[in-house]
């Protein structure tokens, strides 16, 4: 057993792919091949670097002495010069020339870029799964008429598949936001230490062009189509809010899913994955608690709180550069991604093993459809001439008292009841001729139909995210 702190996220919640991101492997292999498109670029530009300083480095690219790392940064206090040494050390012939010009933020800042672009990009793979693993279960049940609720009071039914549409809609919402945002993310670049390029300038004897291009190279070799125009040291903290909002976009949609799903539990309309062996509460051993939509509601709300830090670091940057934002990026950043992945893979775990149970479904409907069925009633009579105000008084007077006959264990029949109120004209039979549950979900099934088929579009045009297993450690 470990005597000091760990991260739950890395030992419980987040997967491997998205762990590895976050790794120092990751990132340190990244500052290393920014410092060889550097010195490449460089190089091609005039710069009397040779192709043998830039082989040495290639060759030591993922082979890094993490122990001579932390012996130089105890020294330096400085992580980049630490790793600029113990690179160099690896590296002799290379050592003279490895960050000419730049500043810490050149590879700090656009390795921050590339790790969230490639976590960003994992997302919207767990993203795709939860939406494909929800359109199945929509299909499935299009047109399966439930109670639905405002208030979490019972209200007029809709479709088991359109309320899994909502839910689907929502993560759409977010994978258009995450699109949005990837379009737009680009590299700092090779700005210098206040963002005006002036260390490069004078490596290329005041050569603007040179210059240009020089970020231009590096941009290009790294897979970035453009780097931001203007920066200070740092691309702006922008930049991480507009990331992590998309992260808190996504925690919000699960959120109200697993919030969804651990109502419809507590009425046994339908169950989350239970494994053979899994123990629901070591006390009460019948309990069989939806533990997993409790685990999303419960790392959303760290997500989502996860996105105020970015903001309150962009407010608080001063003029070209600050470092009271670093400790607070490295945790942040990470907890917000790890946090995310985890989230997804959980939705996906539970939409591809939620049991359905039609039969409790259609039994808690019957059980409200008298009271349901109050509101077609009052648009019959109103069409047959009768005053819509006075009816509805009617209605919600004899609903009142049936409901507290009802609370007090008697049985109630309020169809007999409006049947037998002369105000609305209408016979028993009638009124029983209105209960078949389709008269009552509207354009739910429709809706739902309709929807679905986009759905099946979006799924077509991202086919290769499908697929993905979701890991559940713990």
């Amino acid at each position: 057993m470990n005597d000091t702190y760990i991260n739950p996220l890395s030992t419980r919640y987040a997967s491997y792919a998205m762990q590895h991101i976050f790794s120092d492997d990751f990132k340190f292999i990244t500052w290393r091949k920014l410092w060889i498109a550097l010195a490449t670029a460089q190089k091609e530009l005039g710069l009397a670097i040779t192709q043998e300083q830039i082989q040495q480095m290639q060759a030591k690219v993922s082979d890094i002495d993490y122990a001579a790392c932390k012996r130089y940064e105890l020294q330096f206090r400085h992580d980049v010069m630490a790793h600029i040494h113990a690179y160099g050390d690896q590296c002799p012939l290379a050592k003279p020339i490895i960050h000419l010009g730049a500043t810490s933020c050149y590879v700090g800042d656009n390795t921050d870029i590339i790790v969230q672009k490639e976590a960003l990009l994992l997302i919207k793979k767990w993203l795709v799964n939860a939406i494909a693993a929800l359109h199945d279960l929509a299909e499935k049940h299009t047109s399966l008429p439930c109670l639905a609720y405002t208030h979490f009071q019972a209200a007029q039914p809709t479709t088991l598949g359109k309320r899994i549409c909502l839910w689907i809609q929502d993560l759409l919402f977010d994978v258009e936001q995450l699109d949005f945002t990837l379009a737009g993310i680009k590299l700092l670049g090779c700005k210098g230490t206040t963002g005006t390029a002036a260390s490069f300038l004078s490596l290329f004897d005041d050569n603007h062009e040179k210059v240009k291009q020089l970020e231009e190279k590096i941009t290009k070799s790294l897979g970035f189509d453009a780097s931001y125009p203007i920066s200070g040291q740092t691309y702006s903290r922008k930049i991480d809010y507009f990331i992590l909002s998309v992260l808190s976009g996504i925690a919000q949609s699960a959120y109200k899913f697993s919030n969804d799903i651990r109502l419809l539990s507590h009425l046994k309309e339908v169950d989350e994955p239970f494994e053979k062996s899994q123990i629901g509460s070591s006390a009460m051993a019948y309990k069989r608690n939806p533990m997993r939509s409790e685990r999303i509601a419960s790392l959303a709300r760290h997500v989502t709180v996860s996105a105020l830090n970015p903001a309150l670091t962009a407010s608080a940057q001063w003029l070209e550069r600050t470092l009271d934002d670093s400790a607070n990026r490295r945790i942040a950043i990470a907890e917000a991604f790890l946090a995310t992945d985890a989230i997804l893979q959980l939705v996906i775990n539970v939409s591809r093993g939620l049991t359905v149970n039609p039969h409790v479904i259609k039994r808690n409907l019957h059980a409200e459809l008298p009271f349901m069925a109050t509101e077609n009633v009052l648009m019959r009579t109103v069409k047959k001439g009768g005053n819509r105000q006075h009816l509805h008084e009617r209605i919600r007077t004899l609903s009142i008292a049936a409901a507290a006959r009802l609370k007090e264990g008697e049985s109630v029949d309020l169809l007999a009841d409006i049947a037998d109120d002369k105000s609305f004209g209408v016979t028993k039979e009638e009124l029983y001729d209105m209960l078949e549950t389709e008269n009552f979900t509207g354009r739910a099934t429709e809706q739902a139909e309709t929807f679905l088929q986009d759905v099946k579009k979006f799924l077509k045009q991202n086919e290769k995210l499908q697929g993905a297993k979701a890991e559940i450690t713990v």
